[in-house]
């Protein structure tokens, strides 16, 4: 465990020393909301009076763009059956009223600021009336602040938003890459873009990668190498990952550039070192394969830090694997020294890497996750390994939302304490839909097809939130066998917000599929109206959907507390 130099940071009072993302709170009569703006994401919590939820029928709302002049509803995926037309209904939340607490608008754009009108709907689905309003001004994020540089891609490639804007063609047959430009959101580009900082001969990358085929990445390496940057790869066991590796490799023509890992379990670390004058100045970490599916396919991220302290930590660990060093001499290295804390880290920046001589890391992650006042958020791309599961246990007067891939492990376990929320991009059902999901996403995916990220938050909407990020898949094998790294950061309440509404955009879209789907058969897609899908779901014609939001302990209840920023 090593902090950065620079990294000491008082945490009584996390805004004055901290750049704050926007949130915002505004009340109504009868009514609260509160905003959580990331860069693409706008998070919306809901809250009325519990003397207005009778007849509720849901929500309207209405987004003002400042930025670019523009008023409209926001979409809403479910719709009341006397509006389910197919393909040519009107999907607005002026006809079909959001029937949740909490909403995200996932067609925001960065630096961009937007109005909000969140509308009570009563009446019935024929004749909806109104009640109050809450109108609530925030401005998004833009990726880059200059010290911190987040990109989620996409993450989404089978999904009815992919099939609106480009039917059911593979995205690589798209004109002009618009389907990969649109699922990218800017990950290609970002990684690209930190690759080519390396100009001349006053460069210097240091890189470490598991997966690595995708051909402008290695050819952007190349090109930084032949204009006389100093450029140098450790890599898994070349030609042993994959025959696309190394002909990847060999097509770019940097094959010398290339340093085998071959005493470790595998090399999964997937991050750069840029230095400059022979001084280490910024790092590109995250959970993205420099691959076409990591890239494009499952959800990912890539996270760049400008902080020379924390890539001096970064350059002397990839010396150290450079070497390839036998497992007893790395795991000495990697060994923390002093131990890790019994609770939060002191330091803004902790690097954590592996392989390790035991997994002290994750305990210590674990304890992180126990720490927790407000909630806690993990994703899981190889299902919940035991190490990590305790996070998870205990009675807590939290939720603990956990996002996975496929569900594997004792997963059912964990739904039995509603303290658990729990969500899997694996889609378990029968007949033409999962085939339309299927085939929509193996044109990009091979292992993993759905989530790919290893992320924790803890206490997001607090001013000391703890964002883990990085390579590893909190079990055993990432702490003790593979060459692994992370970033634990602590108190930016940007960074924290920015992942909480990409964790979010995710959870809700693989939330809502699961309820949307039964695992029955199903229709064809998802353009096919209800006539020719008898089990899919509508909206409620009633208040009936709002009961479990005013149960107390209710795990609804908790997330319209917590997301609204009301009392219970």
């Amino acid at each position: 465990m090593r902090a950065s130099d620079n990294s000491t940071l008082t945490f009584g009072n996390a805004r004055g020393t901290m750049v704050r993302a926007m949130r915002e709170t505004a009340k109504g009569q009868g009514i609260d909301i509160q905003l959580v703006a990331g860069t693409y994401v706008v998070l919306i919590g809901i809250s009325v009076d519990p003397a207005k939820v009778g007849g509720l029928l849901g929500f309207t709302v209405e987004r003002t763009d400042h930025t670019e002049g523009q008023t409209y509803f926001l979409y809403n995926n479910l719709l009341f059956e006397a509006n389910d037309q197919g393909a040519g209904s009107d999907y607005s939340t002026d006809k079909n009223p959001v029937q949740a607490f909490l909403w995200g608008d996932y067609s925001a754009k960065p630096a961009h600021t937007y109005t909000y009108a969140v509308t009570p709907r009563y009446g019935t689905p024929a004749k909806l009336t109104s009640g109050p309003s809450a109108t609530a001004t925030v401005t998004t994020e833009d990726p880059d602040d200059g010290t911190h540089g987040v990109w989620f891609n996409r993450g989404v490639a089978a999904s009815a938003a992919y099939q609106r804007r480009f039917g059911n063609k593979d995205p690589r047959t798209v004109p002009n890459e618009e389907a990969l430009h649109w699922l990218s959101r800017g990950l290609e580009e970002a990684m690209v873009a930190f690759i080519g900082r390396a100009t001349d001969s006053r460069f210097a990358l240091r890189a470490s990668f598991y997966e690595f085929d995708y051909d402008p990445a290695l050819e952007a390496f190349r090109v930084a190498a032949n204009a006389g940057a100093d450029v140098r790869i450790t890599y898994n066991k070349l030609g042993e990952v994959g025959k696309s590796d190394a002909k990847a490799i060999e097509e770019a023509q940097i094959k010398e550039l290339i340093i085998g890992r071959s005493k470790v379990s595998i090399s999964h670390n997937k991050f750069i070192v840029l230095l400059e004058d022979e001084k280490p100045v910024a790092v590109w970490t995250g959970s993205t394969n420099v691959t076409e599916g990591g890239i494009y396919g499952h959800a990912n991220v890539g996270h760049r830090i400008s902080d020379p302290g924390l890539a001096a930590s970064y350059l002397a660990y990839w010396e150290q694997i450079s070497k390839n060093p036998a497992r007893d001499d790395i795991e000495a290295y990697d060994d923390p020294n002093p131990k890790f804390p019994k609770g939060r880290p002191r330091a803004k920046l902790t690097t954590v890497f592996s392989p390790r001589s035991n997994i002290d890391s994750l305990d210590w992650y674990v304890r992180l996750a126990e720490s927790s006042r407000q909630a806690m958020f993990l994703t899981a791309a190889f299902g919940l390994q035991k190490e990590i599961n305790p996070a998870f246990m205990g009675d807590v007067d939290y939720l603990r939302y956990l996002l996975l891939n496929k569900e594997e492990g004792e997963i059912e376990a964990l739904r039995g304490d509603p303290d658990n929320v729990v969500a899997a991009g694996e889609y378990t059902g029968t007949g033409a839909y999962k085939t339309w999901i299927a085939q929509a996403l193996n044109r990009l995916g091979v292992h993993v097809h759905y989530v790919h990220t290893k992320l924790m938050i803890v206490d997001p909407l607090t001013d000391d939130p703890i964002v883990i990020t990085g390579s590893g898949n909190w079990s055993n094998e990432s702490c003790e066998d593979n060459d692994e790294n992370m970033v634990v950061i602590r108190g930016d309440t940007r960074v924290a917000d920015i992942y909480l509404t990409e964790f979010m955009r995710l959870f809700d879209h693989y939330r809502l599929r699961a309820t949307e789907t039964p695992k029955t058969a199903v229709a064809p897609g998802p353009e096919a109206p209800a006539a020719a899908n008898p089990a899919k779901v509508h909206l409620a014609v009633d208040d009936s959907w709002a009961a479990d939001y005013y149960v107390d302990g209710h795990p609804r209840a908790k997330e319209r507390v917590m997301f609204a920023g009301v009392a219970p």
